[in-house]
């Protein structure tokens, strides 16, 4: 039995994931939701409601936002030690501002910052807190940070450092974490991932059950739920994206066993009817939009109508108006954008300074390679592999005009393939341009080797900086058509 004779307590676990630099309300169908202001609101009124909360964030603070960007998350954290959550984990934007930056932020939180996976080499050294122990209300509760190689592959150009190489590695940390800890009286155990909510399923499954983990509360994919899934005896959770949603677990904690007893979980609007104002996070996100308003209002083009960007898996008006302005400024047979290169569903007709910061945050070079007409159909093919349309996350592209494709999801093959328009040739060699990230994790993005590619030409860097050639081009460009084309043609 356990101290005091109580065997059950009651444990309130609200989660985010993804926030993005979502500081701001937005106004959907005529009516206020989000922001970090209306959320910080509704965190305290639970707090001030039930006797033991605790608000847990699952990566992805940082990137997103124009006020994120233009101070490199130093923003962020400001506003994050405000919201002042009990424990974060890291996601893969975390990472967008360089490892050290990173470390430097970590310094500034006032939260505890958890990764079991990340380290450097040799001396094997963890970069940061594996887990962290919340005690609340007579209750030990264990979180541990979990973040995969695959998502963490923005460090990998850093050869010092490295991660679990899959999901099957980071159960295996979980596993020693939790062995370390059996003569501790841990009375809930959470993983606050950041792989997918996929991949968190399949981490439910590799967990042994001696190792007494209850909850996974996930991130990255962006999922919005209806209940949680129940996997090997573990609840796994997420709560979409942004600050326009929480997550919400009511848990009963059996004290004598270790685990949940009972649980109801809910997915609630951040909305005025549920959420008061935040007047010192108010306060500081003014200053903050004042400052980024006057600096990034100039106006630098025009759309013909207003674009949209409604899905990562599919080409879009957006997309085709990127891609296109890097292939006439490099006039490569084909450019790749990662789709998720653009953080908006929609954006103009008038796009500012400011605006194009939101909707296209990052700023690394832009990569020439030389592939064949052979290795060409191998990369789409990877690509447009079937996980791509079945909820897990991976990496997807906008494909500039050139490239016309089209693909059966039944018979896992093209149906056409062309370029510039004429059908691709195996023999033939095609010059492509990728951003800075995909070209350096080559072979998870594109599942080609590097060393495959440069058997037909070394690379060529076309710019040292993506900011830099939109900005010369958007507002000097004569505006192309920027429908949807059929230039990706998903054929189930």
């Amino acid at each position: 039995m356990h101290k005091n004779n109580e065997r059950y307590k009651k444990l309130t676990l609200l989660h985010s994931n993804d926030l993005h630099g979502d500081f701001l309300v937005e106004e959907i169908d005529k009516k206020a939701v989000g922001g970090v202001s209306m959320l910080s609101g509704y965190v305290r009124k639970v707090r001030e409601e039930e006797e033991n909360v605790i608000h847990a964030i699952a990566g992805d603070m940082v990137q997103g936002s124009l006020i994120d960007a233009e101070y490199k998350g130093i923003s962020t954290i400001d506003i994050m030690n405000m919201l002042a959550p009990d424990v974060v984990s890291l996601g893969n934007h975390e990472v967008d501002y360089g490892l050290a930056h990173l470390l430097f932020l970590e310094r500034c939180a006032k939260f505890p910052i958890v990764n079991a996976n990340i380290f450097i080499k040799k001396p094997l050294t963890r970069l940061f807190n594996p887990f962290v122990f919340l005690n609340v209300g007579g209750m030990k509760i264990m979180f541990i940070g979990i973040v995969t190689e695959e998502i963490a592959s923005g460090i990998k150009s850093d050869n010092l450092i490295s991660s679990m190489i899959d999901v099957y590695d980071a159960a295996k940390e979980v596993g020693k974490i939790c062995d370390s800890f059996r003569g501790v009286d841990v009375d809930l155990t959470v993983i606050l991932t950041h792989i997918g909510f996929e991949e968190d399923k399949k981490l439910a499954k590799l967990l042994d059950p001696d190792w007494g983990v209850d909850i996974i509360i996930g991130g990255h994919s962006h999922t919005i739920l209806e209940k949680p899934a129940e996997v090997n005896g573990v609840l796994v959770a997420q709560a979409g994206i942004g600050t326009d949603q929480i997550g919400r677990f009511d848990l009963t904690v059996d004290m004598d066993t270790n685990s949940v007893a009972s649980y109801k979980w809910q997915l609630l609007p951040i909305n005025p009817e549920n959420c008061p104002v935040d007047p010192v996070i108010e306060e500081i996100l003014t200053g903050y939009k004042n400052e980024t308003d006057t600096k990034y209002g100039q106006i630098l083009c025009r759309f013909p109508h207003r674009l949209t960007h409604p899905s990562r898996y599919q080409e879009t008006e957006l997309g085709n108006f990127f891609t296109d302005v890097y292939d006439k400024a490099f006039d490569v047979d084909l450019f790749m954008l990662g789709s998720g290169t653009l953080r908006r569903e929609e954006a103009g007709p008038v796009i500012t300074l400011g605006d194009l910061r939101e909707l296209y945050p990052y700023s690394g070079k832009i990569y020439q390679i030389s592939v064949t007409g052979k290795q060409l159909r191998q990369i789409l093919k990877y690509i447009l592999r079937e996980e791509a349309f079945e909820g897990e996350h991976t990496e997807f592209f906008q494909f500039s005009g050139g490239l016309k494709c089209k693909w059966s999801r039944g018979k896992q093959d093209f149906t056409s393939l062309s370029m510039g328009g004429k059908a691709v040739k195996d023999d033939q060699l095609y010059t492509i341009g990728l951003q800075e990230f995909h070209y350096n994790n080559i072979e998870g993005s594109l599942g080609i080797k590097l060393e495959d590619v440069f058997k037909n030409a070394k690379e060529v860097v076309l710019a040292t900086a993506e900011q830099d050639v939109l900005l010369e081009y958007l507002p000097n460009m004569e505006m192309p058509e920027c429908g949807v084309q059929g230039r990706l043609v998903i054929i189930k």
